[in-house]
C-alpha cells in the first residue's frame, strides 16, 4: 500500500467547512435512547451518527451491546434524521448484518486489530464493498500492527479507508484512560499524509473534562476529524458512562476549537508551522513526565541510601553518566555543552530528592 491522494477522495468529497464528526452513544441501549440522541445531533456538525450494537468488554458480566436488535434502531436514525450511521464490527457475522442493514461506516476497533487473524476474516467478508471502513489503534503501540490491519482491507479491494487513533493501553496509571502516544500518530501521518486520520478523545481520556483539551492537539496535529461519545444522560450510560458528552456539550466543543482556515493566504505556512508546534509541544509533555518518572527512582535511591547510611553523592556513578550521555548527545546531534548543561540540572535535582530524603 502505498500513500496517494485518491484515499482522501471519501473525504474531500464530502467537501466538509469543518472536521469530519462521528458522534452518538458509546452503546446502543433503547430505540428511545438511540432516536432521541440522533434527534438532538441532527442540525449540528455532526457527519455519521455512530453507537455501539455489539460492546467488546474486558470481563464478562457487563453490558456487551443490545445485538442485531440495535441495527433496526439506526435504520429509523437514518430515515428519521438524514443521519448517516456507524457502528463496530469484530467478524465476519457482524460485518454481514451491518451491510444487511445499511450502515454506512463501519470501524474496527483495538481489540480487532491487534489479531491479524480477525482482520483477515473482517476484510474477506467487506471485500470490494464502497462502504467506509476505519480502523483503530492496536491496543499496544504497534504501528506496524495497525497499517498491517488497514493493509489487510486495502488489499480486498476497499478503497474507502481512514484510521483512527484512540490511545494505546499501559498498565501505568495516568491522567488518560489510553496514553496518546502522539508521537506514533505522527509517524502514521508521516508515511500516510493522505489518508484519513480520525482523533477518538473520549477514548483516549476516559474523561469528559478532557476531551476539548484532547481534540485541540489532534486538530493541532492535522488529524481530519473527531469521534465523540455522545448522550443524553451521560452519567446513566449502560457503557463508558464518565468519557460521554450531551449534544449540547459536543456542540459547544466544535464551537470552540480552533480550525484553521483554508482562506487565509498564509494557510501553508500557518498550518505547517502549528503542525511542528503541536509536535514540540507533546514532545516537551513527555519530557516532563520522563523527568517525573526519573524523580521517583532518586527518591527510591535516597530512600535506600538513608537506610544503609551511605553518601547522597558518588562521583564515579556521576561521571560515568555524564561521559555516556555526551557521546549519546552527539549521536542525536546535541552540543557537548547542551547536554553538560541539561544532565547537570538533573544531577542536581536529582540529589536534592535523595537529601530530602536521606535528611528527613
Amino acid at each position: 500500500m502505498e500513500n496517494s491522494k485518491q484515499m482522501r477522495t471519501w473525504l474531500d468529497d464530502m467537501k466538509l467547512d469543518h472536521p469530519l464528526v462521528i458522534a452518538g452513544p458509546c452503546s446502543a441501549e433503547t430505540e428511545e435512547q438511540v432516536l432521541k440522541i440522533a434527534h438532538q445531533l441532527k442540525d449540528t456538525d455532526v457527519n455519521y451518527y455512530r453507537a455501539g450494537i455489539w460492546k467488546p468488554r474486558t470481563r464478562p458480566g457487563n453490558f456487551e451491546g443490545v445485538g442485531a436488535l440495535g441495527l433496526k434502531w439506526l435504520k429509523k436514525v437514518k430515515e428519521e434524521t438524514g443521519l448517516k450511521t456507524a457502528t463496530e464490527v469484530a467478524n465476519r457475522a457482524h460485518v454481514e448484518l451491518a451491510l444487511e442493514n445499511d450502515v454506512d461506516l463501519l470501524w474496527i476497533g483495538a481489540r480487532s486489530t491487534v489479531s491479524p487473524f480477525i482482520m483477515q476474516e473482517i476484510a474477506d467478508a467487506l471485500e470490494g464493498t464502497d462502504k467506509i471502513v476505519l480502523v483503530k489503534n492496536p491496543i499496544n503501540p504497534d504501528l506496524s500492527l495497525w497499517l498491517g490491519g488497514i493493509e489487510r482491507l486495502y488489499t480486498a479491494g476497499i478503497k474507502n479507508l481512514g484510521a483512527i487513533h484512540r490511545g494505546f493501553s499501559t498498565y501505568e496509571k495516568t491522567k488518560y484512560r489510553n496514553i496518546p502516544e502522539w508521537q506514533l500518530a505522527i509517524e502514521f501521518q508521516n508515511k500516510f499524509p493522505d489518508l484519513p486520520l480520525i482523533s477518538d478523545p473520549s477514548h483516549i481520556t476516559g474523561n469528559r473534562d478532557m476531551i476539548f483539551d484532547v481534540s485541540q492537539t489532534a486538530l493541532d496535529l492535522n488529524f481530519d476529524g473527531l469521534m465523540i461519545e455522545t448522550h443524553f444522560d451521560p452519567d446513566n450510560a449502560w457503557s463508558d458512562a464518565a468519557q460521554q458528552v450531551t449534544p449540547d456539550k459536543l456542540v459547544q466543543i466544535m464551537r470552540d476549537l480552533k480550525i484553521r482556515k483554508e482562506s487565509d493566504p498564509e494557510a501553508e505556512y500557518n498550518k505547517e508551522l502549528s503542525n511542528l508546534r503541536a509536535q514540540i509541544d507533546v514532545i516537551d509533555s513527555q519530557l516532563i513526565d520522563t523527568m517525573g518518572k526519573r524523580m521517583k527512582i532518586s527518591d527510591g535511591i535516597g530512600a535506600l541510601k538513608k537506610q544503609k547510611n551511605v553518601a547522597v553523592l558518588q562521583s564515579t556513578r556521576w561521571n560515568q553518566i555524564l561521559g555516556a550521555m555526551i557521546l549519546e548527545g552527539e549521536s542525536k546531534g546535541l552540543s557537548e555543552e547542551f547536554v553538560l548543561k541539561m544532565f547537570k540540572a538533573i544531577h542536581q535535582e536529582s540529589i536534592n530528592h535523595q537529601e530530602k530524603i536521606v535528611n528527613g
